[in-house]
């Protein structure tokens, strides 16, 4: 099962990445909204996208619409990935699209049950 994670921070990568990847997953990472658009539109296709909030250029909620937007993409599941933990920012993640919300900082143990929850039917 494919996951790409997108975050501006290297480090965030890198620890979403190796948590998945031990866990069974394959994974893909974007640094920014544009890359993961670009990936979309090159064929990568993932199951579920892993999406920081608060990224420079294209915050998570623009990309969340973006992928919305474009049918052929509306069955990957997305799940927002962000330290923003303001109820409002949930609310707003549902209403731009996403499947979920996850804050940061995250126990990987918690990461990955909630990836099989939000995966679900396609395990």
């Amino acid at each position: 099962m494919k996951i790409m994670a997108v975050d501006d921070e290297p480090d965030i990568l890198k620890v979403v990445s190796i948590t998945l990847v031990m866990n069974g997953f394959e994974t893909v990472t974007a640094a920014s909204g544009q890359e993961c658009l670009a990936m979309l539109e090159k064929g990568v296709r993932p199951a579920l996208i892993l999406l920081d909030l608060m990224m420079p250029g294209m915050d998570g909620f623009e990309v969340c619409r973006k992928i919305r937007a474009v049918e052929k993409y509306r069955d990957i599941k997305i799940v927002m990935l962000t330290a923003k933990a303001q109820n409002r920012d949930a609310v707003d993640s549902y209403k731009f699209g996403a499947d979920g919300f996850i804050t940061k900082p995250f126990e990987p143990d918690k990461l990955i049950s909630d990836m099989k929850l939000f995966l679900g039917d396609l395990m």
